[in-house]
């Protein structure tokens, strides 16, 4: 398995609404498990196609990790889609392996149903709550080009850049 570079903000491709995978073959579960290989490495619990470059509606997600970067329970998620959330909503603290550093309250469902392919190219629904609920609409956005910054507000969206491009300018510095 391959460790794949994340793309940051503001990258390109992390605006660009993803393409459907059209077939799962071993070269496609190779990418899921490089995914994955990625998403462990970077302390993450869930890695969006997207971010690694690779404009595809795909997604790993492992929030059962007892100890970060550890796996836990993986699920693998092909051309997922929301087609059910529920009334009530919930604001959760999150960050993101593309925007790393930054951290900010996002209003989302406290649950949803997602259908999707898995690793084996099956369909299946998958009803996500709590963290998994949250976990599930952060990498579908990326898939539609929405990062968890366009969630928030414009002042706060504002300093959280600006706090990101302040860390970037001192660990360049570090580095000279």
């Amino acid at each position: 398995m391959t460790v794949l570079k994340v793309c940051e903000y503001p990258h390109p491709v992390l605006k660009k609404k993803a393409a459907r995978v059209e077939k799962v073959d071993d070269e496609l579960r190779a990418f899921l498990d490089d995914m994955l290989e990625t998403m462990y490495a970077s302390d993450g619990v869930g890695l969006a196609a997207p971010q690694v470059g690779v404009s595809r509606r795909i997604v790993v997600i492992d929030i059962e990790q007892e100890e970060k970067g550890k796996r836990g329970n993986p699920l693998f998620f092909i051309n997922p889609e929301i087609i059910w959330n529920s009334p009530e909503k919930e604001i959760c603290d999150e960050g993101c392996l593309s925007i790393p550093g930054q951290r900010a309250e996002v209003e989302r469902f406290a649950a949803v149903k997602v259908r999707y392919w898995d690793y084996d190219g099956k369909e299946h629904i998958i009803l996500g709550e709590d963290f998994l609920s949250v976990a599930l609409q952060h990498e579908i956005d990326h898939l539609d080009g929405i990062l968890y910054i366009d969630r928030i507000s414009r002042i706060k969206r504002n300093m959280l850049v600006k706090k990101l491009e302040k860390m970037r300018k001192e660990e360049a510095e570090e580095e000279i």
